[in-house]
């Protein structure tokens, strides 16, 4: 999708401040959806265009990406602050992608207009963070209650929506098959006792009475898929009940994913070429927008 936003241009034929005798030219800003970010000191957006050769920027001082992926526990931060906007158009024929990053500017790039105005950013960044389970979140709401804060199945303090291990066996989530087939419905999970209880949340998936997270060897290493008797992992062989000497003590370690969904409109611009004060200037892409985090559990 493209963002669009009109600009008027007189272009007066004899006398630079009327345009009673000139012409209307009407030039449509057609940028794509996307922009990017540089920053130092100051934080720069921008997006740029080729034939015709253009770029949109908002200079911010004294702000960072890390300032506004700072979303604290409620995982949405607005942010509005004041730059300097900037509309330029080129004779080149294409522009370098780092065009507004590069420490030393091109001699090459030519600027044939320039108009710059004071604005104003609203940047909105939205956190969502996925335990990459293979389930959607929306699926992990197993009371049904709306509320995705209080399913915690292993109770091991993270709501399964976030918990990589929702049953605490020490085995993923990802790796109990809980949608074979991938179609996000989960009536085909894996059950390999049938009892009823998908593996993803059964602490005992054999049912042969022996935990799942305890059917290791002497040397438990909180992962019972690589111990195997006769080619099946005894934790899933109900005819191998494995006790092991040293039974778990410990949750393997928890990483959800983290991304930032970030946009931006600039408001308050105030130039006699733009038909409209505020222009949307779409999604953010920028590698800092993605990161994870480790979580601790409480082993029970």
């Amino acid at each position: 999708m493209k963002k669009s936003l009109f600009v008027i241009l007189f272009i007066n034929l004899f006398f630079s401040f009327s345009c009673s005798d000139g012409d209307v030219i009407a030039v449509e800003f057609d940028f794509d959806e996307t922009f990017y970010a540089c920053t130092g000191t100051d934080l720069v957006f921008y997006k740029t265009k080729n034939d015709p050769s253009e770029s949109l920027s908002i200079l911010i001082p004294n702000l960072t990406l890390a300032d506004i992926i700072n979303v604290g526990t409620d995982n949405t931060l607005v942010t509005t602050t004041n730059g300097t906007f900037n509309y330029r158009t080129y004779s080149n024929a294409s522009l370098p992608s780092n065009l507004f990053c590069s420490d030393v500017p091109s001699s090459e790039i030519k600027i044939t207009q320039d108009y710059q105005s004071s604005a104003t950013a609203v940047i909105t960044t939205i956190l969502t963070r996925d335990d990459n389970d293979g389930i959607p979140a929306a699926l992990e709401d197993i009371n049904g209650n709306g509320n995705l804060e209080d399913d915690d199945t292993d109770r091991d303090g993270i709501p399964n929506y976030l918990d990589i291990d929702d049953d605490g066996d020490n085995v993923l989530t990802k790796d109990e098959n809980p949608d074979p087939n991938g179609d996000g419905i989960l009536d085909d999970a894996l059950d390999t006792d049938g009892d009823g209880i998908p593996d993803y949340l059964d602490t005992d998936d054999d049912g042969d009475g022996i935990l799942t997270r305890d059917e290791e060897t002497d040397t438990p290493d909180e992962n019972p898929r690589n111990d195997i008797t006769d080619g099946i992992a005894d934790y899933l062989n109900k005819d191998v009940a494995i006790t092991s000497t040293a039974p778990a003590t410990a949750f393997r370690v928890h990483t959800v994913n983290l991304s930032y969904f970030v946009t931006l409109k600039v408001t308050g611009i105030s130039l006699e070429i733009l038909s409209q004060d505020e222009f949307d200037f779409g999604v953010l892409d920028n590698g800092i927008l993605t990161d994870t985090e480790t979580r601790s559990t409480n082993f029970n």
